[in-house]
């Protein structure tokens, strides 16, 4: 199999965050043909606008140049207010005209059981942006008020399990579709 290359975003800005804990952890957790590049650069993304498509903002070119280099996304995202968290939306929001989104393949981690409104949000701005969610590989980690960090994480058999495994699906899915061949 050629190497993998993933994208992982969390869509918190809180230093001390699950759904970070979570990508990070994967990150690490990856099989050795397997890179789980987590994007650090979601607070830089200035607020959406369709006037500065033309000219794009340096932050934004980095998150469509980090996309396209990847044949595959992880999403985890906070709830916020029954939705998706704020950052996040605005980062979709910078990929929806581009082609880096386009088909690609993509995985919903959830760390919390609470979270529904947010996850079938996002569910569904991902698939009206023609995102493919690899839908055996989506998981919900049961890490709300656990104060599981990214060490944490990865020293919890079941939980560490679980995103192996998951991330294994994922692997596959996009095999599956051939994006193991870009």
């Amino acid at each position: 199999m050629k190497p993998l290359n993933i994208l992982a975003i969390s869509g918190s800005l809180r230093k001390i965050s699950y759904n970070t804990a979570a990508i990070e952890a994967l990150s690490r957790l990856a099989p050795e043909d397997v890179t789980v590049k987590v994007y650090k650069g979601l607070g830089d993304l200035p607020l959406f606008n369709p006037d500065l498509e033309s000219e794009l903002p340096v932050a934004v070119r980095e998150l469509k140049s980090a996309l396209a280099q990847s044949q595959g996304l992880i999403i985890a995202s906070p709830e916020y207010a029954h939705g998706v968290s704020g950052v996040m939306k605005n980062a979709l929001d910078w990929l929806v005209s581009g082609e880096e989104f386009v088909y690609l393949p993509v995985m919903l981690i959830n760390t919390s059981p609470r979270a529904s409104h947010a996850q079938a949000a996002l569910r569904e701005v991902v698939t009206t942006m023609s995102g493919r969610i690899i839908e055996n590989a989506c998981v919900s980690v049961p890490l709300l008020s656990s104060n599981l960090d990214v060490e944490g994480v990865m020293q919890s058999p079941d939980i560490a399990g679980l995103l192996q495994l998951r991330l294994q699906q994922f692997v596959a899915g996009i095999e599956a579709l051939g994006g193991a061949d870009d």
